[in-house]
């Protein structure tokens, strides 16, 4: 059992961040109970379950929240758990009725998880807005593509998953350690545009060293350098070079024959770090790295310290032998995916279940966490409560 095993969370259905973090507990161990909205359950045969894998991993109870009795039955769970996670724009949980407050009243021990785009206050907390939104005002997305080009966006990691979901199953496990101390819930706050400027403090502390560039693609970490970009081999796959350490550094230029390559040329190689020849080396590195397709690339420099990867796709990167070796991913219902991740030595965590059909399991919900007996469960269905 994962490591959250025991711990209960609610998960009122919403897109991108929310469920991705709530999978995250769910791979951990957690109890997570994903309500849905009864008017969009559909039944649905349980042993071909949806292809949707951010949902995997907890049961669908599907209830209609703008019915009182819909509400009642949410408010009845949230007495019985210890975290809830909402998506929904600043206000709207209020208004349904399942805000932090009334929440708060049935259950003091609640942590109430808020993932929104620009957070529940500041000018732009009404607005709608998407991942390359935040990212752009959060101060990431300028410094993100080449030089010379226009920002390119990297899919929506940043905003969504890595400084929306990820920081809210972050905030909700931070909580819940401090309410299993104090005896007292709180609501976590995750905004994808705090988030996402969080995961850049790296850069933020190298501009206060005098040693980040606001111009793009002219740092070493940003495509700048040659020794920390891709290249294109003689079939069309790429290789990544992360060379930044000396020691690291000279692999590189034995392994390549770069010294070589300006000798040829009547030439001395520059300095790694000399940032005004950082273009010539890398055009060197360019048609260097064409004269061999990445498998050939492989063969010279897998096993070396030249911090060097091949450029995977995601189908091939399923079936590289070091992801196989670690089962960085797993099939679960025939679907390929990656594993839970961290790992644990003792509190193995893994996908408890396929993604479900809306609703599948609320008669299940209800009387596991609720007590209901077929008769109860009955008369909530027959109330238009519930559905599935």
């Amino acid at each position: 059992m994962g490591p959250l095993s025991g711990v209960r969370i609610i998960e009122v259905a919403g897109i991108g961040p929310g469920p991705f973090a709530a999978m995250m507990l769910a791979d951990m161990g957690a109890d997570v109970i994903r309500v849905d909205r009864a008017a969009n359950a559909m039944g649905g045969d349980p042993d071909a379950p949806p292809s949707d894998i951010l949902n995997r991993g907890r049961r669908s109870i599907a209830l209609d929240l703008k019915s009182p009795e819909g509400m009642a039955v949410l408010m009845d769970l949230v007495e019985q758990a210890d975290g809830l996670i909402e998506g929904f724009r600043p206000g709207v949980a209020e208004r349904l009725g399942f805000g932090p407050d009334a929440c708060a009243e049935r259950n003091p021990k609640l942590v109430f998880g808020r993932m929104t785009g620009w957070g529940q206050d500041g000018p732009y907390a009404p607005t709608a807005g998407h991942d390359i939104n935040y990212i752009a005002l959060a101060g990431v997305l300028a410094h993100l593509g080449r030089a010379g080009e226009k920002p390119t966006p990297p899919i929506n990691l940043v905003g969504d998953f890595g400084g929306g979901g990820m920081l809210l199953a972050f905030g909700m496990v931070c909580a819940l350690l401090e309410a299993q101390r104090s005896g007292s819930g709180q609501v976590v706050d995750a905004a994808m545009v705090d988030g996402a400027a969080s995961l850049m403090t790296m850069m933020w502390a190298f501009s206060a060293m005098g040693i980040w560039s606001e111009e793009r693609g002219t740092n070493m970490l940003d495509t700048g350098a040659h020794f920390y970009d891709t290249f294109e081999c003689a079939d069309g796959g790429y290789v990544s070079i992360g060379s930044i350490e000396p020691q690291f550094y000279a692999q590189l230029v034995e392994l390549t024959g770069l010294e070589k390559a300006y000798s040829d040329r009547g030439e001395e190689l520059p300095r790694q770090m000399d940032r005004a020849a950082w273009g010539d080396l890398k055009s060197t590195l360019a048609e260097i790295f064409l004269t061999k397709t990445r498998d050939e690339w492989c063969g010279v420099m897998e096993g070396t310290d030249v911090c060097f990867a091949p450029v995977l796709t995601m189908s091939e990167a399923k079936d590289h032998p070091h992801n196989v070796a670690r089962r960085t991913f797993v099939e679960v219902a025939g679907i390929a995916q990656p594993a839970p991740a961290p790992r644990f030595s003792r509190t193995t965590a893994e996908v408890q279940r396929p993604p479900a059909h809306v609703g599948q399991h609320t008669d299940e919900v209800l009387a596991d966490w609720l007590g209901l007996d077929a008769d109860g469960v009955a008369a909530l269905r027959g109330s238009g409560a519930v559905a599935g």
